[in-house]
């Protein structure tokens, strides 16, 4: 009966490390569409945040069938548990990584983006998803506390771009339909930072019974 628990736990948590690489995909490919100015990627982006959405949904099921049909002790319960706390926030991902290519896709990013390091904040959120799905697939406590402290470099990303942002609109023929529209892609890239700081938490959670 353990054997089989732990191999239905063992999918579970390939299924987890499959929807954040769907996760990664989808933040690489908003960013791109950033780049390019691209916005007939847009539905490419809107198809993985489908994807991941039916993932979150597979999950799930797979968690729920594991505490019907089977008798998890404490450890076991708390990575269940966990786990459908995680898919929440990759889900939330997937949508923000949508919400990115949308906006590109309204054509008004036609300017370029004056040396805000968009780029660079989709990189360090991918980092962070990375590791903090890892964190917890490995049961790596550390790496879990270092996403959390990974955060503020996503933090310090948007709070560069908002800056400049608002320099840039200090002068009296700047677009603010432009930099209204690069301040929301930026707020969104440091909300999927916050998701996966989140993930990080529910890894924590699932190793000590503590929520960092």
């Amino acid at each position: 009966m353990r054997t089989q628990f732990d191999e239905q736990l063992g999918e579970m948590h390939r299924e987890l490390i499959m929807m954040g690489a769907l996760c990664e995909n989808a933040i690489a490919l908003s960013a791109k569409t950033l780049d390019e100015r691209d916005g007939s990627r847009s539905r490419e982006v809107l198809e993985l945040a489908a994807q991941i959405g039916q993932k979150e949904r597979e999950i799930e099921g797979k968690c729920m069938r594991l505490l019907l049909r089977q008798q998890p002790v404490a450890g076991d319960l708390r990575q269940i548990s966990a786990a459908l706390k995680m898919v929440t926030d990759m889900e939330r991902i997937g949508d923000n990584s949508g919400d990115i290519a949308e906006i590109v896709s309204m054509g008004h990013l036609t300017a370029g983006q004056g040396g805000l390091d968009l780029h660079g904040m989709a990189l360090a959120t991918i980092k962070m998803v990375t590791d903090s799905i890892d964190a917890f697939v490995k049961s790596d406590l550390e790496l879990a506390e270092a996403v959390i402290d990974y955060d503020d470099v996503v933090d310090g990303h948007f709070n560069r771009i908002k800056d400049a942002l608002i320099g840039a609109l200090r002068h009296q023929d700047a677009d603010g339909e432009w930099a209204l529209d690069l301040l929301m892609i930026a707020k969104y890239f440091e909300r999927m930072g916050d998701h996966a700081a989140n993930i990080a938490r529910w890894a924590i959670y699932a190793l000590t019974g503590q929520k960092a």
